[in-house]
């Protein structure tokens, strides 16, 4: 089998036990009525364009503290979101402050232990990719979280991009016929490292690309496509001054014979496809990247009864066989508007209704099996066994 359901045609797991929200009274009906209080560890990139602005945006979540001694930030946070925002100067603050769920959007390598303190105390948590720098360190939270009754779930905000949500659909209705080779990239052209924790050559940052946009397309093409069996990668450090890997590949073959070529890089000087997917009857050429991260940074927010995700017809793919989709080939295919909005009303109903959360820490998990599988093979050289 080549694809899952679309994420909206899921059918869910079983419920797991998951503790309700504290403070969110019923009001007689046995469902929670007031809003689920949030508290933010962290207020940089992730924290600032994506986490806050996709909180605020749904409807039974409140951003009610944001973890962060610094100033700047605090003003920053406060003009976005209002005078009654309140902060804490560490994570610890949030655990007897009777909020209802912890979102970690700090540095990779504080994402385990502020994790696990957040467990222990009790609070439901969600971690921004890349969940842990470990598949053990994955299951070890993993397992915390299901012993003690808490959702756990990891921000894979890249599966509500457009593109992937138009290639799911395609692979469901068999436009594609079976598919044999999927192609990913997250190409930028930025000549000039920026320095920071994220491209930080020290291990214990787990900095670098493999780590960064490698947990997108590694966790796309899981879903895709299933379990990995072999990974073979290439990882550079190509720009004066840095540190970290910043041009890198990886293949993955399949279980289901599917082979997934994907690219990561901050030196490509031409961009290729966002994704070429090749089938046995026709093939999905796609370029440009979704919108709504543009649209995050610059200030726009989603909100009920306005567009958001779309993009002109200008951009649309096209699926075809035969020809190239630069010199006419194919038929333009409607691109699926991009809905990041959908991972925190998929968290909140998971909270309110004791639910799977739409990312799990196992996905996390065997994602991570496969980053490790692809950092070993490009230090080695060669390619290396993923075990089911």
């Amino acid at each position: 089998m080549n694809a899952k359901p679309p994420v909206d045609a899921v059918t869910p797991a079983p419920p797991a036990t998951v503790r309700n929200a504290p403070h969110a009274g019923n009001g007689g009906s046995g469902r929670p009525t007031a809003d689920l209080r949030v508290g933010l560890v962290g207020y940089g990139l992730a924290g600032s364009v994506f986490h806050a602005p996709l909180i605020a945006a749904t409807e039974g979540l409140t951003l009610d503290t944001v973890v962060t001694s610094n100033p700047e930030r605090q003003a920053q946070a406060r003009a976005e979101h209002g005078g009654a925002l309140r902060f804490a100067g560490s994570p610890e603050e949030l655990y007897d402050a009777g909020l209802d769920l912890i979102v970690v959007a700090s540095p990779n390598k504080t994402h385990v232990p502020i994790a696990t303190g957040a467990l222990k105390a009790g609070l439901p948590v969600v971690v921004d990719k890349p969940l842990a720098g470990t598949a053990a360190e994955a299951r070890e939270l993993a397992a915390l979280a299901e012993e003690r009754g808490l959702l756990l779930s990891v921000f894979q905000n890249r599966r509500w991009d457009n593109d992937f949500l138009t290639l799911q659909r395609l692979l469901a209705d068999g436009e594609l016929g079976e598919v044999q080779r999927f192609e990913s990239r997250f190409e930028r052209w930025r000549p000039q490292p920026k320095g920071g924790w994220r491209e930080s050559g020290d291990p214990a940052e787990i900095g670098g690309l493999l780590y960064d946009l490698g947990s997108h397309v590694v966790d796309q093409a899981l879903v895709l496509f299933g379990p990995a069996l072999r990974v073979y990668a290439e990882a550079d450090v190509r720009r004066p001054g840095a540190q970290a890997d910043d041009d890198t590949f990886i293949a993955i073959t399949h279980a289901s014979g599917v082979r997934s070529h994907l690219y990561v890089s901050a030196t490509t000087a031409q961009l290729g496809p966002r994704m070429r997917v090749l089938g046995s009857s026709a093939g999905y050429v796609k370029y440009g990247l979704d919108p709504q991260e543009a649209a995050l940074r610059e200030g726009r927010r989603p909100a009920a009864g306005e567009p958001w995700g779309e993009e002109p017809e200008s951009l649309w793919g096209r699926v075809g066989s035969g020809d190239s989709p630069l010199t006419g080939g194919g038929c333009p295919v409607r691109t699926v508007p991009g809905d990041y909005p959908a991972y925190y009303a998929a968290i909140g109903e998971a909270l309110r209704g004791g639910g799977e959360p739409p990312v799990t820490a196992h996905e996390a998990a065997a994602a991570l099996d496969v980053l490790e599988a692809a950092r070993r093979s490009a230090r080695e050289g060669v390619t290396v066994e993923v075990a089911l």
